[in-house]
């Protein structure tokens, strides 16, 4: 069944364009069936939904990382500036600027935070000047990482980490960033500073993010356009002030229970009816 769509106002042509894809593991299991979304340019979209909706598998389909894990998408289509990538290598479509900040942080234990950043810059043909400058550039964004540069990142903290994660992003000079996760175990007061980081660097640098949050309360009040998967389908999307202000949102996704919803009666026929959405 269609995904229901709360009305939006025209946005900006579309950068990402992901058109009813299906992604099965081990050419068994269905992992997600017949997702759709756009990430026009220089806008934040926030893919939202709980553990195992197919938040991680989306991004892993877009940034063609599938096949590392016995996954592949197996029908429809993902566009990148009106280009067919999901054919593409992960390098390839790194090159072209999209670049994903994996769940869980996974930076270089062993490395320096210097060291950690300067890695993400591999891919750019430019010589040592540029680069510093770029390196620079990220520390502007994270001055806690200038502070911290030659420290082991295992011993940084976990904001400190996911910091490090996404200025290597920075360093490839990306278009954009597909972030997993970014609030995972961390402190409502670090999850604030990196969503200000990541509004910074989409109003200064004007890079597009689509990030997969299950923290819909932040996501949501930072993110121009929100997408809820559910059982591996896109099962509502609108824009992200509409969507925190639907009943059925804040219910089930905010833990926020309307008026007209306050019996188990109703609570009971609302979850019959929230399967059928799906």
């Amino acid at each position: 069944m269609a995904a229901l769509s709360i009305q939006r106002a025209a946005t900006p042509a579309a950068l990402l364009v992901v058109n009813n894809i299906e992604v099965i593991y081990d050419h068994v299991i269905l992992v997600l069936k017949g997702v759709s979304l756009t990430v026009p340019k220089g806008r934040i979209v926030a893919l939202l939904g709980a553990n195992g909706a197919g938040k991680t598998t989306t991004l892993k389909a877009i940034s063609n990382l599938l096949r590392a894990e016995r996954g592949d998408v197996t029908k429809g289509s993902i566009e990148f500036e009106g280009d067919r990538v999901d054919r593409l290598t992960p390098n390839d479509l790194v090159k072209r600027g999209v670049i994903q900040v994996m769940e869980g942080r996974h930076c270089f234990a062993h490395l320096t935070i210097e060291e950690n950043l300067l890695t993400g810059a591999y891919t750019q043909k430019i010589g040592r000047a540029a680069v510093n400058e770029q390196l620079e550039r990220v520390y502007a964004y994270f001055p806690r990482l200038k502070v911290r540069r030659t420290s082991q990142a295992g011993y940084t903290s976990g904001g400190e980490q996911q910091m490090t994660a996404i200025g290597r992003a920075l360093m490839a000079r990306p278009t954009m960033i597909l972030l997993d996760e970014p609030s995972m175990g961390l402190a409502p007061q670090i999850v604030e500073e990196i969503f200000a980081i990541v509004r910074d660097l989409n109003q200064k640098e004007h890079v597009s993010f689509l990030l997969a949050e299950q923290n819909t309360t932040v996501a949501l009040s930072n993110a121009d356009y929100g997408y809820i998967l559910e059982n591996g389908r896109v099962v509502m999307d609108g824009d992200a002030a509409a969507l925190a202000a639907n009943e059925d949102v804040k219910e089930f996704y905010l833990g926020v229970a309307g008026e007209g919803r306050k019996s188990f009666r109703d609570t009971k026929f609302y979850r019959r009816r929230k399967r059928w959405l799906s």
